[in-house]
């Protein structure tokens, strides 16, 4: 069976993509939590990973031995193997134009992720109205995402991005959960959009699972000093 690395589901974002994807795909795999308790080359964290994948990060899929690493890559990997699964759209243009959202979420979108970082349990409206007032580029960037996804769902239809689920939804949902946490303003159909991934079965089981871990981690929470 597929080995799936993540870190703290609360936190780790780029866990989240793979995981949920395979979840709501009902793919098998077991997962094996890598706690964070830093990232510095000492830190149990570092030296468990390390061992396993050169970039030394999560997640990382191992599948007979096998190591794929970046979530890209596991996300193609597992299309590839499970060819019969829709996790691409199945039109070849929107397979392409599925693709081309995916590597721009996967390069782009830097102000957004850096000032609101992912912590699906706190709730944190008054950071979210403030960046925004304060950095021009977050409202660049959440602007440029209200764009794409409703191009999206209007071109197909919905319910998701590309009619049925797919890699581009998972892609997405560490950015729902940052959306949801900072209440970003967002138009009432991605409102909509957000809500059906948070009740779409790998979502809500990430989000109960992240809900269910009650770790503070300080080196992961710019803006709160506890959890309380």
């Amino acid at each position: 069976m597929m080995q799936l690395y993540v870190g703290n589901k609360n936190y780790s974002s780029w866990s989240m993509r793979p995981w949920v994807l395979m979840t709501q795909f009902e793919l098998p795999f077991e997962e094996v939590m890598l706690r964070f308790d830093g990232f510095t080359p000492d830190s149990r964290f570092k030296q468990a990973i390390s061992r396993l994948s050169p970039t030394a990060r999560v997640p990382l899929l191992v599948d007979d031995g096998f190591a794929v690493w970046d979530t890209l890559a596991i996300a193609e990997y597992l299309a590839d193997k499970f060819p019969e699964r829709p996790l691409w759209p199945a039109d070849r243009l929107q397979r392409a134009r599925a693709r081309s959202l995916c590597a721009e979420m996967h390069s782009g979108f830097g102000a957004l992720r850096s000032a609101c970082p992912m912590n699906i349990e706190a709730a944190l409206p008054q950071i979210g109205a403030k960046v925004l007032a304060e950095q021009p580029a977050v409202g660049t960037d959440l602007a440029r995402i209200v764009a794409m996804w409703t191009e999206a769902l209007e071109a197909s239809g919905g319910p998701y991005l590309f009619g049925g689920f797919s890699i581009a939804d998972a892609y997405f949902a560490p950015i729902c959960a940052r959306l949801r946490t900072y209440a970003l303003p967002v138009p009432a159909a991605i409102e909509a959009y957000i809500e059906r991934q948070y009740t779409n079965p790998g979502m809500a089981a990430w989000v109960r699972d992240a809900l269910a871990e009650k770790e503070f981690l300080d080196f992961e929470e710019p803006y709160r000093s506890s959890r309380d």
